[in-house]
């Protein structure tokens, strides 16, 4: 291969190979080059095809060569000479009167009167592309101006808290649809009948030989009453249901079996139980769990306080 031609055919051949074997093979999110090894086998086959085409089209070219007379050969060299010197000649054309310059035969004209030791000054115009450049800023500059100096566009702080505040939005919006994003310290209490009722099918699937179904309790505790072992509320109780009761005498930790979403939402379908009279409900255990951010232990806090003044 004496050409760049022929290179460059090769690597677009073998870009167009590895595209065409990264769509149509099925990979998943990997890279199929990467989750299939033997791509890298065939690539170096098609390399090797390649290669092996451009040898034998530019020997056979050369052979033909060699077989043409000398006048043909001849014209055949000034033909692709021409060829050659012709080739992109439209860009050429552009690029050259980009940069404004003079031929070096034409030199002569633009010489100063300048001579230092024999170097000679050229008084070369400014190329039009940085002409072209220096005139595009004046006009930016312009609209820049009139924009947000006279009618007072948002500024870059402004644009800055509009971008955090969207931000914001799309966060809370991812959230509210990859539920399985939740821990124990982002997860909130679900209300809706569907999250319910797929906490409902998790309690029915997994929980009722311990609680039973009605939340009475059995081998585990009542869930219907006030009264938590691990603390009460949708923290704690998610903590338990992911990480466990206590050793060696509370429930398995069931992270490994559940999502975070449905463990947030059994979780909240066993807080439902609370106040339902169940069958045949089993002794409280632990302590009453009251619920610190809520407004009415406030309330009772302050009026102990104001009791205890008196």
């Amino acid at each position: 291969m004496k050409t760049g031609t022929s290179y460059l055919r090769v690597i677009g051949f073998m870009l167009l190979a590895f595209f065409l074997l990264e769509f149509t093979v099925d990979s998943g999110a990997e890279w199929a080059i990467v989750k299939y090894p033997i791509i890298w086998a065939v690539m170096a086959m098609l390399l090797l095809f390649a290669v092996a085409i451009e040898i034998i089209s530019e020997t056979l070219r050369s052979i033909l060569f060699r077989g043409l007379k000398t006048e043909e050969r001849e014209r055949f060299l000034a033909s692709e000479a021409f060829k050659s010197e012709n080739r992109f000649g439209g860009l050429k054309k552009s690029y050259k009167k980009m940069l404004g310059s003079k031929a070096m035969e034409q030199e002569g004209e633009i010489v100063l009167d300048h001579n230092y030791d024999g170097i000679k000054e050229l008084d070369n115009t400014l190329p039009p592309w940085w002409v072209y450049m220096f005139y595009a800023t004046i006009v930016f500059a312009v609209v820049y101006l009139v924009r947000y100096e006279v009618f007072g566009d948002t500024n870059q702080i402004q644009e800055y808290e509009i971008a955090v505040a969207q931000a914001k939005v799309d966060i809370a919006e991812y959230k509210r649809t990859a539920k399985d994003l939740v821990d124990v310290n982002t997860v909130e209490l679900l209300t809706e009948a569907s999250d319910l009722s797929a906490g409902k099918a998790i309690f029915t699937a997994n929980c009722i030989a311990c609680h039973k179904a009605d939340g009475g309790g059995g081998i585990g505790p009542n869930l219907t009453d006030r009264n938590w072992i691990l603390g009460g509320g949708i923290k704690n109780v998610f903590n338990t249901i992911s990480e466990g009761g206590r050793d060696g005498k509370g429930m398995v930790a069931w992270k490994t079996d559940l999502k975070p979403a449905e463990m947030a939402q059994v979780t909240s379908y066993v807080l439902s139980f609370e106040g339902t009279t169940p069958a045949e409900p089993k002794a409280a255990e632990g302590d009453i769990w009251i619920n610190p951010d809520d407004p009415a232990v406030e309330i009772q806090e302050v009026v102990a306080d104001s009791t205890k003044i008196e």
